[in-house]
């Protein structure tokens, strides 16, 4: 498994706000109102990341500790697969959010300060999701071989 590219993360950021940006454009255009994300929203955001460290935390002991017991590879596969699925969805909720809050912003008549106290919070806690979901990618990740004379950049981990 190859390590998450920074141009596909922001790509989906883009997405993400185009996205946003659009859901905002339909919900005024139909006379609803805007939609506002909670800031419960961005408290969960963060707790996610965090959880996603924990369970990072033991690949990352076993991979650079060999006096460690050795980890189920399934457990570090998926583990890995989490992080690289985290740092997407923190990439995609940032884009919304900055999408929201560029929607909020350009209008003529701006809307109250909690409406964008709440995207800068959402968009706050999709950059720590982001930044976690990285960081345990980069715990899951297997140091180069002595042995290896090919690319010398770390590799994912992958089950056996």
């Amino acid at each position: 498994m190859k390590r998450t590219r920074p141009l596909l993360l922001v790509l989906y950021a883009v997405f993400g706000g185009a996205l946003g940006w659009m859901l905002q454009i339909v919900l005024t255009a139909s006379a609803a109102p805007a939609a506002i994300p909670p800031y419960s929203l961005a408290l969960a955001l963060v707790v996610i990341g965090v959880l996603v460290i924990v369970a990072a935390r033991p690949v990352r002991r076993a991979v650079h500790d060999r006096t460690k017991p050795r980890i189920d590879p399934f457990y570090a596969t998926r583990v890995v697969i989490l992080a690289k699925a985290v740092a997407i969805a923190g990439s995609v909720l940032f884009g919304a959010a900055l999408g929201l809050l560029v929607f909020f912003l350009t209008r003529p008549v701006i809307p109250g300060v909690g409406s964008i106290l709440a995207c800068i919070a959402t968009a706050v806690g999709a950059g720590v999701l982001l930044a976690c979901g990285l960081v345990a990618e980069y715990m899951c990740s297997l140091p180069p071989d002595d042995n290896d004379k090919g690319d010398r950049s770390p590799v994912t981990t992958t089950p056996h």
